[in-house]
């Protein structure tokens, strides 16, 4: 049995449909249609990302992963060291110390290095956004359904009610 849109809006949240905000609308059509209201975020949020969004994200779960720790200590060790053998030799070092060169490079790195992660942080305070709003359709909805079933549950009662009343009388 499908009910009238507008008396739904109006019963359950107090307004008309046209002034509800999109989130409760499809709330609404959903609990009319009988249709599910959850989405999978991930796949909306992911098919929205430009090839430089992925790439960022790439590069930032890497940059903050143990496997570029150990491989970037591995080649500042190695340039130390390879600069300071060329010290020791009669040769001008590559870079030698206090490895200007090295210095330039882990400047370059931080900077940018630092907004790459940053863009990634602000996408997944986008997708967390996102997330809260699919919780709450969720939400509004399981409230909504209960209070339908409630009130079904009530006017049953009012029935049996009424029914054993008639019932009872000589």
């Amino acid at each position: 049995m499908k009910e009238d849109i507008n008396d739904l809006a109006k019963e359950h949240l107090g307004s008309a449909y046209k002034d509800l905000e999109a989130s409760e609308q499809k709330v609404i059509d959903s609990i009319v249609e009988a249709e599910p209201i959850v989405e999978n975020v991930n796949e909306i949020f992911h098919e929205q990302l430009s090839f430089g969004q992925r790439l960022a994200d790439k590069i930032s779960s890497f940059g903050g992963s143990w496997t570029f720790i150990i491989i970037f200590l591995t080649v500042l060790v190695s340039w130390m060291a390879i600069n300071s053998f060329f010290l020791v030799s009669p040769k001008e070092p590559f870079d030698p110390y206090p490895y200007i060169l090295l210095n330039l490079m882990l400047s370059s790195i931080a900077a940018l290095q630092a907004p790459i992660i940053m863009m990634s942080q602000n996408r997944n305070t986008a997708k967390d956004r996102l997330d809260i709003t699919e919780n709450y359709k969720v939400s509004l909805k399981t409230d909504l359904e209960i209070t339908r079933l409630h009130q079904k549950i009530d006017a049953l009662m009012k029935i049996i009610s009424a029914k054993n009343a008639s019932n009872e009388k000589p």
